[in-house]
């Protein structure tokens, strides 16, 4: 059996970043300083003059919507249609996921946490979009509290972000953002970029994201991507009932390109996946 390894390669990735930090210490003022921001806006919080001067000096549009599935349908649209906008930031996403808990927890209850699971299945189907979405892609989080049993004491650590708790895993920078004064701060909570140190603080601009990260790559243009068409998806389904495809290689065929719905994968992968039963059925005919 040939080895499918390959040599490794650069590939220059958008921003993909996580901002928490307490309430009024200029999160979204941080974010929308980024290049031509989308900013979808979940608890109307930048309804001030002051935000709505900034997104149009920066030649941005402001979405405001507290409903889960709407953001996802928002998304898509910008992942596949062409678009001036190079920034897209969530704010905060803490509302949006209280939002879709709330819902599981009246289709399903809360019993032993049973409203949770398909609550992580419906950030993980977002997060596949966030990624393959060629724009920089900023979420800020409310704050809380963390603390620590130490001996016998619960010490207060500092803060922590709000939200879904796999959310630090998601991203490839995450940022707690803070004021010292007149002066706002981030302090790099996670990092799995070159030029960002983790525990390292820095005073927050965005010609300082810009010279760790590269300008080049920031303001970049969008180029819209393709997921299955809902002809590819009809097709797809068909053969797998034709074909009685078992749940186990519909799992596989979701796990390669990391969604939980058919409705999400590429349409190159889709249209591979059609063409591979189309041939079992060729095969069996012959």
């Amino acid at each position: 059996m040939a080895l499918k390894g390959v040599k490794p390669k650069t590939i220059q990735k958008r921003l993909k970043a996580f901002f928490y930090g307490s309430a009024k210490v200029g999160k979204t003022t941080a974010a929308i300083q980024f290049p031509k921001p989308y900013l979808i806006d979940t608890e109307r919080g930048a309804e001030n003059d002051k935000y709505v001067r900034q997104l149009e000096e920066g030649g941005g549009v402001i979405y405001q919507c507290n409903d889960f599935d709407e953001v996802v349908k928002e998304v898509t649209s910008l992942l596949t249609e062409k678009h001036e906008y190079k920034t897209l930031i969530i704010d905060p996403m803490t509302t949006l996921y209280d939002d879709l808990v709330e819902k599981w927890s009246v289709k399903v209850g809360t019993d032993y946490g049973r409203h949770l699971g398909p609550a992580a299945k419906q950030m993980k189907n977002l997060y596949s979009l966030l990624l393959r979405l060629d724009m920089n892609v900023i979420i800020t989080s409310h704050a809380k509290a963390e603390y620590k049993m130490i001996g016998k004491e619960l010490t207060l650590l500092g803060n922590t972000f709000d939200c879904y708790k796999k959310m630090d895993y998601m991203f490839d920078l995450i940022l707690e953002i803070q004021k010292r004064g007149k002066e706002r701060v981030a302090l790099i909570k996670g990092t799995r970029l070159e030029g960002f140190q983790e525990d390292e603080t820095f005073t927050f601009t965005y010609d300082e994201i810009c010279d760790r990260y590269g300008k080049d790559i920031l303001e970049r243009d969008c180029v819209a991507a393709k997921i299955s068409t809902p002809e590819q998806l009809k097709e797809i389904k068909h053969l797998i009932e034709l074909l009685h495809v078992p749940q186990e290689t519909i799992d596989k065929m979701l796990k390669k390109e990391d969604v939980d719905d058919l409705k999400y994968m590429s349409s190159e992968y889709t249209q591979k996946c059609i063409d591979h039963l189309k041939s079992k059925i060729q095969g069996e005919a012959a």
